[in-house]
């Protein structure tokens, strides 16, 4: 019942921009004919915060040798304050109602009785009608959908769930599960489109507003149609990535994946065999729990144990196979078949690999528990070799931030200046950008207060750019201590100097890995 109303007015927006594209399309076809001003302007809607207006006309013209009145100005009927629009037609029509001057009319030709002033769209009403279609009609499917899953929720108390719990959901019946490409991809484009029809209306807002009215900052409203465009390059990039590799399930064995055992298994991908090309695969178990309160509160994903893998990759059916197999350790987190609690767990498998052309990134939910069992699918030879290839591909990762210096005086590390080119040229535009409001409004419309504030954000992001671009450091290890040097441009800025613990400059500790993010 709550979620009727918000669905209500998602369809009914949905129905008048139906309405509105219809009538268009149809009045393409009418015919343009004088017509006569018998009245013109527009009316003033006085409202507790804003006033609306509606322009209004009363008009006749000839059609077929008869005479027909009408009072259609727009497509849109009703009052509104979107843009200057009713303001406009009405003082368009009064002007030329005063001069007694005649006015174009589109009539319809297979009934004439109908006719319109102005038949052209009105794409500010549009976008603006298209935020309560998708935001009241999106929450309204939502609490639908949400409604009927609880509805199907399965007892997990029950008898046939009580020594097989991954059963209780229903993606994790067989041992060949799907990847959540094709969702994202869906939910890459809903929101997209989401995103794009809310900020649509901006660039003509702001257009008015820096032609009419010399509002500079205005500009910044032009962020939002930018980072529109970055959603459409991300969802065409997750849509590339689907149509080259299609579904690519994994087939896990032993199923479900074991702690305390093994989680391995094989993914078929339709990429043609080649025995140099590298995939990499990261199993994580996650926490994933609700933070904040009220209006803050936000999802939130921390990693309890993670571990990568190169997969063995052999000659299959689809192109190639890939096989894996992890070790996992005991006292880990089982997956939680619900996740519709605030807090479980999951596990999570993720494979990733440079291509020619579109790289693959699928990520995988499977069911892990504390079985104990273990799987046959990799030898221990090629678990070796695939393992080996992982730390060759982790040194190359590496050298491409580090630079790795062994000499008879120790060892040292070199982080190269520019090795952060790309966000910090980012960075400069969007502070240039700050900046540049900054001085717009201490300069041209005398806000020092507003300007200063800009200005001073805009300039602390230059700098802070400017210094993650410029900077290097060099860490040295010499006998039992370690020297660090922090250079800009070349020039040293700072210098320190730690002792090693005893047990660190002895030799390497084993730790157990726990990643945190």
């Amino acid at each position: 019942m709550f979620a009727l109303p918000f669905s209500g007015v998602g369809a009914w927006m949905g129905y008048s921009i139906g309405a509105d594209l219809a009538d268009a399309w149809q009045m393409k076809q009418w015919e343009a004919v004088q017509g006569t001003l018998l009245r013109g302007g527009y009316e003033t809607h006085s409202g507790g915060d804003s006033n609306t207006y509606e322009a209004h006309a009363d008009y006749t013209y000839e059609f077929g040798g008869q005479q027909y009145t009408n009072d259609r100005v727009a497509i849109a009927s009703g009052a509104d304050n979107i843009g200057g629009y009713q303001q406009d037609m009405g003082r368009y029509l009064s002007g030329a109602r005063s001069r007694r001057e005649s006015i174009f009319v589109y009539v319809n030709p297979d009934n004439p009785s109908e006719a319109i002033i102005d038949r052209s769209l009105r794409w500010r009403l549009i976008g603006f009608k298209s935020i309560f279609l998708f935001v009241f009609g999106g929450v309204g499917l939502g609490l639908i959908v949400y409604v009927f899953r609880a509805a199907k929720e399965k007892d997990l108390s029950a008898p046939e769930f009580r020594d097989r719990p991954w059963l209780a959901n229903d993606q994790w019946h067989s041992a060949v599960l799907k990847s959540n490409s094709k969702a994202a991809m869906w939910r890459g484009w809903a929101f997209a489109a989401f995103w794009n029809l809310v900020s649509a209306p901006l660039p003509f807002v702001i257009y008015a507003d820096v032609t009419e009215k010399n509002n500079m900052p205005a500009l910044l409203g032009l962020l939002f149609p930018l980072v529109g465009i970055g959603l459409i390059t991300w969802a065409v990039k997750r849509t590339l990535e689907w149509n080259r590799f299609g579904p690519a399930p994994v087939t896990l064995d032993p199923f479900p994946g074991s702690i305390g055992g093994h989680v391995g298994g094989t993914i078929d991908v339709k990429v043609p065999y080649d025995a140099r090309a590298k995939f990499s695969l990261t199993l994580t178990n996650l926490h994933s729990y609700m933070s904040g309160s009220g209006k803050n509160r936000s999802r939130t994903e921390r990693a309890e144990w993670q571990d990568t893998q190169l997969a063995h990759v052999s000659s299959g059916a689809k192109g190639s196979r890939l096989s894996f197999r992890f070790d996992v350790p005991q006292n880990l987190s089982e997956s939680d078949a619900d996740q519709s609690e605030d807090s479980y767990y999951l596990w999570r498998l993720n494979l990733q690999a440079e291509l020619p052309g579109v790289d693959i990134d699928r990520d995988y939910e499977i069911p892990v528990y504390a079985t104990g069992e273990n799987s046959a699918q990799l030898s221990e030879i090629s678990i070796e070799q695939a393992r080996s290839g992982q730390q060759q591909i982790n040194i190359q990762v590496i050298e491409k931030l580090v630079q790795l210096i062994y000499g008879a005086g120790g060892r040292a590390m070199r982080f190269p200046m520019g090795r952060n080119l790309l966000p910090g040229f980012g960075g400069l535009v969007f502070g240039a950008i700050f900046t540049g409001v900054g001085w717009y409004l201490i300069h041209y419309e005398n806000h020092p207060f507003m300007g200063s504030v800009f200005g001073g954000v805009g300039l602390l992001i230059v700098v802070s750019a400017l210094y993650f671009v410029l900077n290097s450091l060099e860490v040295l290890q010499d006998g039992r201590d370690i020297r660090t040097v922090r250079r800009i441009l070349g020039i040293a800025v700072g210098r320190a100097r730690h002792g090693l613990p005893s047990r660190v400059a002895s030799g390497p500790i084993d730790r157990t890995r726990r990643v945190s993010r």
